[in-house]
């Protein structure tokens, strides 16, 4: 019997998705999620201001990607929808990391065994409990594999590499500067120099907070925590850069004593979580 012309099996039409999918990850910058001792830490090199790779999904429920802005963030909202017809239609407990990780893994696994071209996306689904312990952090490949991580994951770019760079520095119950600093030192190259704040993309899900708990920091609150990071990276007394520096704006949020400054109020709220 002639086989048709172009014949191609089934284990190398999956592995060349699969490869071509590695490859479109592998070009972006790597995202590193990470447990500190108030929440959850979301740090990524990004010189973009429009095109967010860290987001809110839900009250408790953060969202990390890489690879192509318009796959993945079609995946961000439909989460946002699922989201928010389950925390409408039954409770907003009901709502939480695991089921949003099985929902993008059925979707990214039905795209990569049925479609043509697979997503060249990778994401991390993060929720902050009322404790370490309750926290969870979920990474999602390309073909609908969840990985359940402990106390970090690292995807895009040179995974591998600023993984391991992270497991040396990385501890229990970690400050948030000295979180910061060991995530900065993990994505930065050795002998090479961090990213400045302009090119950076943070956020943490604060367990402390009441109701949302997804906070973005950027603006002078970022550049008071760098130098923090610093500080505690050279083992000297962190600096004390906009302890007392009058809030900006109205209804400016003030931290508890022995927290990092929230910073202007625009700053300081959780981003909206509509997405459209």
């Amino acid at each position: 019997m002639s086989m048709p012309f172009g014949y191609a099996s089934p284990e190398q039409i999956m592995r060349d998705r699969a490869e071509y999918a590695r490859k479109g990850i592998a070009r972006g910058r790597s995202v590193v999620v990470m447990q500190y001792d108030q929440g959850i830490l979301f740090v990524a090199p990004n010189p973009s201001k429009a095109l967010h790779k860290i987001s809110e999904i839900y009250d408790r429920i953060g969202f990390a990607a890489v690879g192509r802005y318009n796959e993945f963030e079609a995946l961000r909202l439909a989460g946002i929808r699922y989201a928010d017809i389950n925390g409408f239609t039954f409770n907003r407990t009901d709502v939480t990391g695991r089921g949003l990780a099985n929902l993008y893994a059925q979707q990214l696994g039905m795209i990569f065994t049925e479609s043509i071209k697979s997503l060249e996306v990778e994401i991390v689904v993060a929720e902050v409990g009322d404790t370490p312990e309750e926290d969870q952090i979920y990474r999602i490949t390309f073909d609908g594999s969840v990985f359940d991580e402990q106390g970090m994951a690292v995807i895009g770019g040179q995974a591998d590499a600023v993984a391991g760079r992270l497991k040396q520095r990385y501890e229990d119950g970690m400050s948030l500067p000295r979180a910061l600093d060991a995530a900065l030192t993990a994505l930065t190259e050795p002998g090479g120099e961090r990213p400045p704040a302009t090119q950076l993309e943070v956020a943490i899900l604060d367990r402390a907070r009441e109701h949302r708990k997804f906070v973005r920091i950027i603006g002078p609150r970022l550049e008071s925590l760098l130098a923090e990071a610093a500080a505690s990276s050279s083992g000297k007394e962190a600096p004390a850069a906009g302890k007392d520096a009058p809030a900006q704006g109205t209804g400016a949020p003030q931290a508890p004593e022995g927290r990092p400054p929230t910073g202007p109020a625009h700053e300081a709220e959780p981003e909206e979580s509509s997405g459209e």
